[in-house]
């Protein structure tokens, strides 16, 4: 799979894709990443890539000839299918785990990297195919959510991991939390682990794994269990959870 960012600071790059999970993935070539200075696109002595938006107002809009002749360029060097063309703007859907899920089907994503006031509308409605924001707050620009994105989708590509299932064990996967991890020493200054976990039943471990993962879900994000594939048994605990909490 491969990534291209679009940037004026491709320099904000330098580091964050140099360790872990990323690095690794890119070593394995699993996933290429490629950073690409928007001011390589533009034809003018000064490499100027924003102006002021027409009909007035603050700050400074960026323009749209350089976003696309980028764009044309990585799409046309790489010829992968299919392709991705996202807009990091805060007026974008929300990203989340079923976002990056399907970003990974694609064999190339182009995420450019907004600034400013934004980015001339003749992009959005000629030239993307997503826009994207990693959530309802406003940055400074594209960048910190084009490396959310990238790390967000190179974990789900087959073999970017360590352990094949830890993906589909984390939190948001299924729709709900993780559930509550406990490491060595099974008893640290009088908290012990959970007794069940030392036990060696693996199918008692399963079930109060699924038990606490429903129980975290409702206590801190039960927004998410409207969307979450539920089975009748996580029903029936979630209503045995709600009645304990009543009382």
């Amino acid at each position: 799979m491969r990534f291209d960012i679009l940037t004026i600071f491709p320099e904000f790059f330098r580091g964050p894709f140099d360790y872990g999970i990323i690095k690794r993935a890119i070593k394995n070539q699993i996933v290429d990443v490629r950073i690409h200075d928007l001011r390589s696109f533009t034809y003018d002595k000064h490499q100027i890539v924003d102006d002021r938006p027409f009909g007035g107002g603050e700050g400074m809009v960026l323009k749209p000839e350089p976003i696309f002749r980028a764009v044309e360029a990585v799409t046309a060097e790489a010829r992968s299918e299919p392709v991705s063309i996202v807009l990091l703007s805060p007026q974008g859907r929300i990203f989340n785990q079923r976002e990056a899920e399907r970003l990974a089907a694609f064999e190339q994503v182009v995420l450019i990297c907004g600034r400013y006031e934004g980015v001339d509308e003749r992009v959005v409605e000629n030239l993307i195919t997503d826009e994207i924001s990693i959530g309802d707050f406003i940055l400074t620009g594209g960048e910190v959510p084009a490396i959310v994105i990238v790390d967000a989708v190179t974990r789900l590509l087959p073999k970017s991991l360590g352990c094949e299932v830890s993906s589909t064990n984390e939190s948001f996967s299924g729709g709900i939390l993780d559930h509550p991890q406990y490491t060595r020493p099974a008893v640290y200054r009088g908290m012990a682990v959970p007794e069940i976990l030392l036990s060696g039943n693996h199918a008692e471990i399963a079930r109060w794994r699924r038990r606490k993962a429903l129980e975290k879900t409702l206590q801190k994000r039960p927004d998410l269990l409207s969307l979450a594939t539920l089975s009748d048994w996580d029903r029936q605990i979630l209503e045995q959870i709600k009645k304990a909490q009543l009382k």
